[in-house]
C-alpha cells in the first residue's frame, strides 16, 4: 500500500508539473484615460479602447520577449492601416512587431525558471501613458505584486527628451554607449541623471537597460495579469 501511495504521489506531482508547464496566461487591458488609447500587444495584436474600454486575450505558455503598450494620437482607416503619434507599430492596428518610441512598456515572459513568470514595467523606450501592471491575484509577500508607474512624466520631461505625445529615454535620443549600456559601457553601465529622472518618479520601473535588481518581478506560472492605462 505504501509503495502504491508513493507511486501515486509521484504521478500527481508529475502531472502537476506538466499542468504548470502548459499553462499560459490571460491578460486584461483596461483604458481608464480620459482619451482613446489604441492598445498594442506582441503577441496579441491591437485594439481601440475608448474611455472605460477593456480587451482580454490569452497568451501561450513559454512566451518570452512579450510586451503590451498603449498608442496615442492614432488614425486608422477601415482596413486597419494608419499611424500613431506614439507607440506606432508599422502603421497597422493589429501589431505584428514592437512599437516606436516613446512608449511605456509592460514586459513579460511566461513559464521561465522554477515555474515562474517574469514581468516588469520598462521606461527604457521612454514614457507616453501612466500604467499599472499587476497580477489579478496578488501575494502579500515576495515579488508577485502590483507595479505602478502613475506619475505624469510627460509634463515634467526634460526639454532634451521631449517628444510629441511623450518623453523619450536618453538612449533613444543620444544613442551613446553610456546611456544605452552598449559597446564600451556594456559591462560597467550605471544610472545617469536622465535614468534617475525616471526612477525617482517610477521606482519599480526599469529606468535604464541594467536596472534589474529593483525592477524585475515574478509570479507563479499560471497567474493571470491586468494592464491599466491611466489608473
Amino acid at each position: 500500500m505504501a509503495s502504491s501511495m508513493h507511486s501515486f504521489l509521484l504521478l500527481l506531482a508529475a502531472l502537476n508539473g506538466l499542468l504548470v508547464a502548459t499553462m499560459g496566461a490571460t491578460f486584461e487591458v483596461r483604458n481608464q484615460c480620459s482619451f482613446i488609447v489604441w492598445a498594442a500587444a506582441r503577441p496579441g495584436g491591437g485594439r481601440r479602447l475608448d474611455r472605460g474600454g477593456s480587451w482580454t486575450f490569452n497568451v501561450a505558455p513559454g512566451t518570452t520577449q512579450a510586451r503590451i503598450w498603449g498608442r496615442t494620437g492614432c488614425n486608422f482607416d477601415a482596413s486597419g492601416r494608419g499611424s500613431c503619434q506614439t507607440g506606432d507599430c508599422g502603421g497597422v492596428l493589429e501589431c505584428k512587431g514592437y512599437g516606436a518610441v516613446p512608449a511605456t512598456l509592460a514586459e513579460y515572459a511566461l513559464n521561465q525558471f522554477s515555474n515562474l513568470d517574469f514581468f516588469d514595467i520598462s521606461l527604457v523606450d521612454g514614457f507616453n501613458i501612466p500604467m499599472v501592471f499587476e497580477p489579478t491575484v496578488t501575494s502579500s509577500t515576495g515579488k508577485c505584486r502590483r507595479i505602478p508607474c502613475t506619475v505624469d512624466i510627460n509634463s515634467q520631461c526634460p526639454n532634451e527628451l521631449r517628444s510629441p505625445g511623450g518623453c523619450r529615454s536618453a538612449c533613444t535620443v543620444f544613442k551613446s554607449d553610456q546611456y544605452c549600456c552598449t559597446g564600451s559601457a556594456a559591462n560597467n553601465c550605471g544610472p545617469t541623471n536622465y535614468s534617475r529622472f525616471f526612477k525617482d518618479r517610477c521606482p519599480d520601473a526599469y529606468s535604464y537597460p541594467k536596472d534589474d535588481p529593483s525592477s524585475t518581478f515574478t509570479c507563479p506560472s499560471g497567474t493571470n495579469y491586468r494592464v491599466i492605462f491611466c489608473p
